[in-house]
């Protein structure tokens, strides 16, 4: 298999671990530049989508490969659009697509959906057309700053990331794998520590 699919999915499941970390920390006087709101000035629809056209958050393989070829969107070529990973149950559908999607990458878990990216082709349409589209359908964004803005509610993580890529993100396996890699890191910590001790 070739690297770029590691590299890919490694890229597609960490990109939003720094702004998942910011929500979690009590803001600093440093941080006064990014606008971000409180939660009770956050008016996130509860409503938040899961999905994108006939593709949504949770979907088997199976279900995926079936929705990508009946979508005009995408020019899905079936199996040869799949990778299996070298993570923990984990694979990566990522397809071409046509006039408004430049590429689409889908994640899965335990064969299921956990993240949806959708980069769009910019010479078509525009970053504020698509925040003002968010804003208008689901009100303002939980955490906005230059490079990206989040919306959210207790399950979904919707994101548009500059230059326009917008990503659907199930928030219980997402946390589930950040937990996990916060685990992996203390573990090799505590093993460099026993190395050093030895010494």
């Amino acid at each position: 298999m070739s690297h770029k699919y590691i590299i890919l999915a490694v890229l597609l499941s960490l990109s939003l671990l720094p702004v998942f970390a910011q929500n979690t920390q009590t803001t600093t006087a440093g941080n006064t530049a990014a606008a971000k709101t409180t939660a009770a000035d956050d008016k996130t629809d509860s409503k938040l989508p899961r999905q994108y056209r006939s593709l949504s958050l949770g979907m088997s393989l199976d279900e995926l490969k079936d929705a990508l070829t009946k979508e005009a969107l995408f020019q899905f070529r079936g199996d040869r659009d799949v990778s299996f990973l070298p993570i923990r149950d984990q694979s990566l559908v990522e397809t071409t697509g046509m006039t408004f999607i430049k590429r689409a990458f889908f994640q899965l878990r335990d064969a299921k959906v956990f993240i949806m990216a959708f980069t769009l082709n910019t010479e078509i349409i525009d970053h504020y057309s698509m925040f003002t589209q968010f804003v208008k359908k689901y009100g303002q964004p939980s955490y906005l700053d230059p490079s990206i803005a989040v919306w959210e509610t207790d399950d979904t993580r919707v994101a548009i990331e500059r230059p326009l890529t917008v990503k659907y993100i199930d928030r219980a396996v997402f946390n589930e794998l950040v937990n996990e890699s916060g685990l992996i890191e203390s573990g090799h910590v505590q093993l460099r520590q026993d190395f050093l001790d030895e010494f």
